[in-house]
């Protein structure tokens, strides 16, 4: 979604600003409209914000590392993202194209094949709308801050109890699996225990439902998984 009408919106999440006055000659001769970030979380934050079309991505970052970035903004957004660093082994450039980077362009670079780059990444990324913030009913998580508000109070989650919540409400209203579920969140060698499931999904329930006895907000499926549904108030 970009904020000029016609204009695509591109933005640069780099630490040195040398880069980014580079980067941003080389977009708006392009026709972007360009955004800066000189830190992870601000990028995190301008991502959601100004809902860019493609992001350029550093992975050194002064406060997060450009893998966490990647990782934490994938649990939200699909928007095509180029990855630029100075790294050029090959298990760093394996390990950012599997967190999700659509490219990886190591530095120093020509202008003109990082545009190219972004070119095709954007022809071939699908153009899906990024959603930082699910609210229904009595529930808000945010998925930039991580913060999950029930009734407009602050609900603290441990790491495992929000990444649970965090892919059942990406798929609110749908059915997820069991097997969806361990997988995403433990990984696929957890496939099979679905003990951890159980107990988790009751610690999540005591935290976010009114009565856990009677959850109004995640249904479980008999033998299928759970679904989130839209509270009724």
């Amino acid at each position: 979604m970009s904020d000029a009408p016609g204009k695509p919106v591109a933005l640069i999440v780099d630490d040195e600003v040398q880069i980014r006055r580079l980067l941003r000659v080389a977009l708006e001769s392009e026709g972007y409209l360009v955004h800066e970030a000189a830190a992870g979380q601000e990028g995190l934050s301008a991502a959601a914000f100004r809902r860019p079309d493609v992001i350029v991505l550093d992975l050194g970052l002064p406060d997060l590392d450009g893998a966490v970035v990647l990782k934490r903004l994938r649990e939200w957004s699909q928007v095509p993202v180029l990855v630029l660093s100075v790294r050029q082994d090959v298990a760093g450039k394996v390990a950012a194209l599997d967190l999700g980077a659509d490219d990886y362009l190591t530095k120093p670079f020509h202008a003109a094949e990082l545009t190219a780059r972004l070119r095709a990444i954007r022809r071939h990324s699908p153009q899906e709308p990024a959603v930082a913030v699910y609210a229904s009913g009595p529930l808000r998580v945010d998925f930039v801050a991580r913060q999950v508000f029930v009734d407009g109070d602050e609900v603290h989650l441990t790491a495992t109890e929000y990444a649970l919540l965090r892919v059942l409400a990406q798929q609110a209203g749908k059915v997820v699996t069991h097997r969806q579920l361990l997988r995403d969140v433990w990984g696929p060698q957890s496939e099979e225990q679905s003990q951890y499931l159980r107990v988790y999904m009751n610690h999540l329930r005591r935290k976010i439902e009114a009565d856990p006895t009677q959850p109004r907000l995640i249904k479980t499926e008999t033998g299928i998984g759970y679904r989130l549904l839209d509270a009724e108030r």
